[in-house]
């Protein structure tokens, strides 16, 4: 008397494990991936700040306000991979326009993080100043990391947007934060950058999470 055959219980056991890996493929994806390519939704307390708005610092970053050059903020936060894969860019604007141009870096992280422990840990060419205020981001409209806030010596909102439009914000043909650096020192400040510049995307504030 022949055994029956256990082939329909193997089969659904192997199809059964393919759809679990495929789930936790496309999971996977999702978390270190595809997220981050999608725009970062707007928290619904959000209050717009519109580009030329006069800008007010929260006392601990009125120092960085100059009369003599614009001020850029890079709005980093460490548990973002996009503000980890995007540090290369911001080192290379600071190498680039560092003599006409001041710059700081505000933190959006509970970790505590010293101009110094990001200049090595970045190789950034020399000490960037270091706020972790989180009023700053409120002034100026951000509610997403990595962000590039470019404020006028007249303390008026030039740029706030992207670095560029990559899944990992890393992608420098699109330039969205150097096109507008040039502008401003250009004195081209009608600014006419893609829609794209300005629809932030990467991660929410105040935590890594889309």
């Amino acid at each position: 008397m022949a055994l029956p055959s256990n082939k329909p219980l193997k089969t659904k056991l192997v199809i059964g494990w393919l759809v679990l890996l495929a789930g936790l493929i496309g999971m996977i994806f999702w978390q270190t991936a595809w997220k981050y390519s999608l725009p970062t939704p707007l928290p619904s307390n959000y209050h717009d700040v519109p580009r030329g708005a006069s800008i007010t610092m929260p006392a601990s970053a009125e120092w960085t306000m100059t009369a003599n050059k614009p001020l850029f903020l890079h709005f980093f936060n460490p548990a973002c991979p996009c503000s980890r894969f995007n540090m290369p860019q911001f080192r290379a604007l600071v190498q680039q326009y560092g003599q006409q141009v001041a710059f700081a870096i505000v933190v959006m992280s509970p970790e505590k993080y010293t101009a110094a422990q990001l200049q090595a840990k970045f190789d950034l060419p020399y000490p960037i100043p270091v706020l972790s205020d989180s009023a700053i981001a409120a002034a100026c409209g951000v509610y997403s990391t990595p962000q590039a806030v470019i404020i006028g010596m007249d303390g008026r909102l030039f740029y706030r947007g992207n670095y560029n439009r990559s899944r990992y914000c890393s992608d420098e043909k699109t330039g969205f934060a150097r096109q507008a650096l040039d502008s401003f020192l250009h004195h081209n400040y009608s600014l006419t950058l893609s829609p794209m510049a300005f629809r932030a995307y990467g991660c929410q504030l105040p935590t890594c999470r889309q």
